[in-house]
């Protein structure tokens, strides 16, 4: 397919080259903060991703999913807050009707303090910017960021692992419940280059809480740009945490996106991830249950339209025994989109009583939409239930002829019939203003799918 950032200038040197450069103006830009352990991390990380570089369709994991049109570009990272002229009312059709929540914002990956709202929480919660708690050397900042994932995973993860300044740095301390959700809202602006920002996420839940997290990427326009962005979720001893992942970024943009979760004994973690907006758009959701009775369960919805190319990558990985597990992925696929559905689900030696369940489904809406799908099951336990499968079929034409003969128009039909296969996901959201609004937006993708067919 045709990419926009085919029609720029390619680089004057290497990818590698132009992000080393950038990270020695990135290393003169910190001063002093140069010299703290994050900083011996950011250049371990860059070192491997000048070994490694950015993946290819050579690589098992990205063997549907070329990144080549990233290396055409010269993004240029965003380094030091800059709003971009961005105000609360620009903010405003993105809190979900001004949904009741605590919320931190970031512009080009950096916290905004002025356009954040976050009420009165329990003692001991944090809730505020990852470049501040480094800063203070928190403690939780010093025992849980970068533990989790490791930059070596691949170039992406090296590259934020290099670059990454600021995010959100959200902890839910020992027993609390947290009443509202807390919103990151991470919010793209317009400059006259194309640029990228590498937001990085810390979320700690200690033993015993419970909160809603919901992290959205948007833009205020329709411009060329790149999100790198890497979240650590911790989860204690029987923490409950629900994490709405919703990208509607402009359909010009490229969105990387990677979220490692860590589950201890009897944790519960939900995961909702909406895919609407991007041009080209990668997720990868892992979560390692890794104490005795964790259980995770992962919901996926995938709408492209366009040339649209949405990749989720989830693994799920079962460590310890007596661990449930459920995943379900739908996708919706129009005009010449392509989706791509990778899960694997890995239940180790120990991981004894597993129970694992994984189906991917997909509706092609058009002759030149396709998906590649690809569920996976690696075990080596030998007590365990494992079940996976995959679907990819059109409407039903006799459903869309009933619903004809009751007097709907043909659009009117076929609308109901996808808003019923979207809802399967859609509402598993506990968030209700979060569910109308994904409804609307199903509608109004739908619509402009049909316009520019």
């Amino acid at each position: 397919m045709a990419y926009p950032a085919d029609q720029h200038k390619k680089p004057s040197s290497t990818v590698r080259d132009w992000y080393l450069s950038n990270f020695e103006r990135f290393e003169k830009s910190l001063n002093g903060e140069a010299s703290s352990f994050i900083h011996d991390i950011r250049k371990s990380a860059i070192a491997r991703f000048a070994e490694v570089g950015f993946p290819t369709t050579r690589d098992e994991e990205w063997k549907y999913t070329d990144v080549s049109p990233l290396t055409k570009v010269n993004f240029t990272p965003i380094l030091q807050q800059n709003l971009g002229g961005i105000s609360k009312n620009d903010i405003a059709p993105f809190t979900f009707n001004n949904l009741p929540s605590h919320r931190l914002v970031f512009v080009n990956g950096h916290f905004s303090k002025e356009l954040s709202s976050v009420g009165v929480v329990p003692k001991g919660v944090k809730l505020g910017s990852l470049a501040e708690a480094v800063k203070s050397n928190d403690n939780v900042v010093k025992e849980h960021l970068t533990r989790h994932i490791h930059f070596s995973s691949n170039g992406f993860t090296a590259l934020n692992a290099a670059f990454f300044y600021d995010g959100a740095f959200v902890v839910i301390p020992k027993g609390t419940i947290l009443d509202l959700p807390i919103h990151l809202l991470f919010i793209s602006s317009g400059f006259e280059t194309e640029f990228v920002s590498f937001p990085r996420n810390l979320i700690v839940a200690e033993p015993n809480s419970q909160a809603a997290i919901i992290e959205s990427y948007v833009s205020v326009k329709n411009n060329i740009y790149f999100t790198n962005t890497v979240s650590e979720i911790v989860l204690g001893e029987n923490a409950i945490v629900e994490h709405d992942k919703l990208q509607i970024e402009s359909n010009r943009a490229f969105h990387i996106g990677t979220t490692q979760i860590y589950q201890e004994r009897s944790s519960n973690f939900i995961s909702n991830a909406i895919s609407l907006g991007g041009l080209l758009v990668r997720n990868n959701i892992m979560p390692i249950l890794d104490g005795e009775g964790a259980e995770a369960t992962l919901n996926g919805l995938y709408l492209g339209t366009g040339s649209q190319h949405i990749d989720n990558h989830t693994v799920i990985d079962h460590a310890k025994p007596h661990c449930p597990s459920h995943e379900l992925y739908k996708g919706i696929l129009a005009g010449k989109s392509k989706g791509v559905f990778n899960g694997k689900i890995m239940v180790r030696k120990d991981a004894q009583k597993t129970d694992a369940k994984q189906t991917n489904k997909n509706l092609i809406l058009s002759d030149d939409a396709s998906v590649d799908t690809k569920p996976q099951l690696e075990i080596y336990a030998n007590d365990v239930k494992c079940t996976h499968g995959a679907t990819i079929g059109q409407l039903d034409e006799e459903a869309v002829f009933y619903l004809r003969s009751r007097g709907l128009d043909v659009d009117k039909a076929k609308d109901i019939l996808i808003y019923a296969f979207a809802s399967d996901v859609i509402d598993r959201i506990k968030v209700e203003p979060l569910r109308d609004l994904l409804h609307q937006m199903i509608h109004d993708r739908l619509e402009e799918g049909r316009a520019s067919a």
